[in-house]
């Protein structure tokens, strides 16, 4: 081929591709001309359940949301500052391989004392039966709530303070400052037994500092109730501290946590400058908060301000079937309080309705 023909081809051929490449363009621009633009919406609302899970410990600091769990005989807090939406998690602790905390590690809490962080959480030696359950707190090194955690032992949970084997059985243990003194709220034994089919009832005593306790502890609640009492087992469990002005209030779970008619109680303190170790000095009322035909066996709950402090938000479990068992779910909503100043819980809301985010909560799409 001479070289007038591969000239005259090459422009040919260079035509062509201008050619077509103005028709891809032009097909593209039509296509995109035709397409409707996306209508992207900021989600404002949330439903129930949140996650799977039982005995949720939610604690506001500052704009962070602190959630904390217990997984694989493990603790571990998500750091998030979305009330609905869990964040950078971390595993704090792991159940050692011998010692008395070696297994069954339950509803762990987190709380800011004093410059540190603080966990307390339930564990045995073994178990099934759980016969051997106490109370250990954990200390972080610093004030970051990632940090590492030092192990600080036992809580004296008994009688006998002086004799620290005569500690007795302890689970879902709280703390709370009142007029410048820290007190433990807990569920208890009122002696050790070789069946953990034992009525539970609430305890309480002052602390000497956030790992050690004052004195011995006081029965503050029995599960005598026609409402708390009727099932297999009657229990007083997962006592929780709810304060509005001076008002202080201990909402607790009771009847039988694997069943339906699992519930939440309330003592509320009567004279705020009284003794808080005079059981007489406490008013129970109840049931404050009961499941209905499509949430079952409600209890363990939490209580936190909205992101922008103007809503109160209850956290608690429920049972994801009515089969008797532990297989649970996460859920919240907000409450009010009645003129009394007392708590209004309301009803659970059903999984799948649709409630708001909470107030000032970041709105995403």
């Amino acid at each position: 081929m001479n070289t007038f023909l591969v000239n005259t081809y090459a422009k040919q051929l260079k035509k062509m591709r201008i050619s077509l490449f103005l028709m891809m363009v032009l097909i593209t621009s039509f296509a995109c001309a035709k397409e409707k633009p996306q209508n992207i919406q900021p989600v404002t609302t949330f439903t129930n359940p949140v996650w799977d899970g039982a005995d949720p410990w939610m604690y506001k600091y500052g704009t962070d949301y602190i959630y904390c769990y217990s997984a694989n005989n493990s603790i571990v807090l998500s750091k998030s500052k979305s009330m609905i939406r869990k964040g950078e998690l971390k595993t704090i602790w792991k159940a050692p391989v011998s010692g008395w905390n070696r297994n069954c590690v339950w509803a762990p809490e987190i709380h800011f004392i004093g410059g540190h962080w603080y966990v307390y959480y339930a564990a045995g030696e073994s178990g099934p039966p759980f016969i051997h359950q106490r109370t250990g707190v954990l200390q972080s090194k610093t004030d970051d709530v990632f940090s590492e955690y030092d192990d600080m032992g036992a809580l004296y949970t008994g009688d006998n303070p002086e004799d620290p084997s005569s500690s007795v059985w302890a689970i879902d243990m709280t703390v709370f400052e009142h007029k410048g003194k820290h007190y433990a709220i807990w569920s208890g034994w009122i002696k050790n037994e070789v069946t953990d089919a034992t009525q539970q009832q609430l305890y309480i005593s002052e602390m000497e500092n956030p790992y050690k306790m004052k004195g011995k502890r006081v029965k503050l609640s029995s599960p005598v109730e026609s409402w708390e009492t009727g099932g297999p087992l009657n229990l007083n469990e997962g006592p929780e501290v709810l304060k509005k002005d001076d008002n202080i209030y201990v909402v607790y779970s009771c009847r039988e946590s694997w069943l339906v008619d699992y519930r939440l109680g309330m003592l509320q303190l009567i004279h705020p400058d009284g003794n808080l170790l005079d059981p007489a000095n406490w008013k129970k009322t109840g049931p404050v908060f009961t499941g209905n035909p499509q949430v079952y066996g409600v209890g363990h709950c939490s209580f936190v301000k909205s992101p922008d402090n103007t809503e109160d938000w209850i956290i608690y479990h429920s049972k994801k079937s009515m089969k008797s068992g532990w297989e649970r779910d996460v859920r919240m909503q907000p409450f009010t309080w009645n003129a009394d100043g007392t708590p209004h819980f309301g009803t659970p809301v059903p999984a799948g309705q649709k409630q708001h985010i909470p107030s000032g909560e970041a709105v995403s799409k």
